[in-house]
């Protein structure tokens, strides 16, 4: 069966189960194609939802019954699944369903979920995925710890969970690591939330909905919260001041009034637009861990720098809030413990209340925040092994060597030293591969994750760059205006 009849197939079986994008809510029918079309956007996501029609922000354009959802409460009505999986109780809800979802693969064209299971990505680039080289090619402490604690905790689902899989009967090929990989893998970036059950739930045709960051700033997060309710009387500030009204960060969810998964359009779409779907706010590092990409503008993207001992202790803000936003510039909550920490301690109880609420403490207090910010960006920058330079030539010879370059650039790239001499060894093609370099499968899928690692630490060294940029501009601001300021006096 080629794509485009397992694709027919598909929207066939989601309308028959009551799966509707009609645009009636009154008089809804069980067909697709009046307000969604699935399409292909080769550079925003790959496969994703055009708008059939011109759609308004807020209007309800896809509903999906619950008994269309794929949930562990669907999935164990198979009663000798369920009489298996109670002997196993330890296991998590999330592990319980990759089980699940691998019998349900398992049992090929006999699985009523057949049609939808052919329409499940056949790989995935989330961190737990990758090998060590691409691991390290992250170059950040911080992300090299973060996959391998993902790879770890992957791994230990998988041997709790294998001795069910092995009890229910399971086929050798899915009884291994990589099939664990690809379960655990469709769950992370595929399921939605559902009230009932945290392991959340697969969606067919509202998992095809690809991401949108929220764009709206919103300084009301759980940390400003905390901050609120645990600073003494002295280090109070107004949180409503902060905070704001913030718009919901999800344009979906499940509708008890009308048992139904029910998407809305997050804003106005032009007939043929993608229609994107807000999962929520994520940095480009858990894109990667959860879903396997990254956005090339993410206002909710952050670089945790190393802090003092002493900034941590002199303050009361959580570790997690003190970051460079994408943009370049302090948090919030950073910009405050710096200039609380580069006061004299012997102040900080009388002035401590200014820091908190975001007032310019001196001109030299500034200042000096500032020249310590950048040089702390700098040193960092000039410790990882590849400059902001190198990164982009590099993603420069990785997009020639998948565009199947001709034999005097494959030549060139073979000569190349360093990281991409390290990735051809790695993967056995330093003398095997061809002039027109026409990779083996493995090799091309670890490109594509190398590739990613690449452009990630890109992104983190620009938002340090844009660090020291800023604090360069707000230095010299400041200076000027002291130097005009004490002219003024003198006169």
């Amino acid at each position: 069966m080629g794509e485009e009849e397992k694709l027919e197939a598909f929207l066939k079986w989601a309308t028959e189960l009551g799966i509707s994008d009609s645009p009636n809510p009154l008089h809804p029918s069980s067909s697709l194609g009046q307000s969604l079309l699935l399409s292909q956007f080769p550079n925003a996501g790959g496969r994703g939802l055009a708008a059939a029609r011109e759609l308004r922000k807020g209007e309800l354009i896809l509903r999906v019954p619950k008994s269309a959802l794929m949930t562990r409460e669907n999935l164990l009505k198979d009663q000798k699944l369920k009489v298996f999986v109670n002997k196993y109780p330890h296991l998590s809800s999330t592990q319980v369903l990759a089980v699940c979802l691998l019998a349900e693969v398992g049992k090929g064209r006999d699985s009523w979920w057949h049609p939808y299971l052919m329409q499940l990505p056949h790989t995935y680039d989330i961190l737990a995925s990758f090998t060590q080289f691409e691991i390290q090619a992250l170059q950040v402490d911080d992300a090299i710890w973060e996959s391998e604690k993902a790879i770890s905790k992957a791994q230990s689902d998988w041997k709790e969970a294998k001795v069910l899989m092995q009890e229910i009967g399971l086929r050798p090929q899915l009884l291994t690591f990589r099939s664990w990989l690809w379960a655990s893998a469709t769950i992370s970036s595929r399921t939605l939330h559902i009230p009932w059950d945290d392991a959340g739930c697969l969606c067919p045709v509202g998992d095809f909905f690809n991401y949108a960051a929220p764009t709206e700033e919103s300084f009301c997060s759980e940390d400003v919260k905390r901050m609120a309710e645990t600073s003494s009387s002295q280090e109070k500030f107004d949180v409503e001041q902060l905070c704001g009204h913030s718009p919901r960060l999800t344009d979906a969810g499940y509708e008890k009034d009308v048992a139904s998964y029910c998407f809305y359009a997050r804003t106005n779409y032009s007939k043929g637009e993608q229609v994107l779907l807000c999962y929520s706010t994520y940095t480009n590092l858990e894109l990667l861990e959860h879903y396997g990409f990254l956005l090339d503008t993410n206002p909710n993207d952050k670089a945790f720098i190393q802090l003092d001992v002493g900034i941590h202790s002199c303050n009361s803000w959580p570790k997690d809030s003190l970051y460079l936003q994408q943009d370049g510039r302090p948090s919030f909550a950073l910009h405050s413990a710096l200039r609380l920490w580069a006061i004299p301690p012997n102040l900080r109880r009388s002035i401590g209340h200014l820091a908190y609420s975001g007032s310019l403490l001196s001109v030299d207090n500034e200042i000096s925040v500032m020249n310590w910010l950048a040089k702390t960006c700098r040193e960092f920058l000039g410790k990882m092994p590849t400059s902001i330079e190198e990164d982009y030539i590099l993603l420069h010879i990785i997009d020639k060597m998948q565009s199947h370059p001709s034999s005097e650039e494959a030549a060139q790239i073979l000569s190349c030293e360093g990281e991409l001499h390290s990735f051809l060894q790695v993967n056995g093609l330093r003398n095997g591969v061809s002039a027109y370099f026409m990779l083996p499968r493995k090799a091309q899928r670890s490109m594509e994750r190398w590739k990613l690692a690449v452009q990630w630490r890109l992104m983190y060294k620009k938002i340090l760059s844009d660090c020291i940029s800023y604090c360069a501009e707000i230095s010299n601001n400041l200076s000027s205006h002291n130097v005009s300021s004490r002219r003024k006096n003198q006169n």
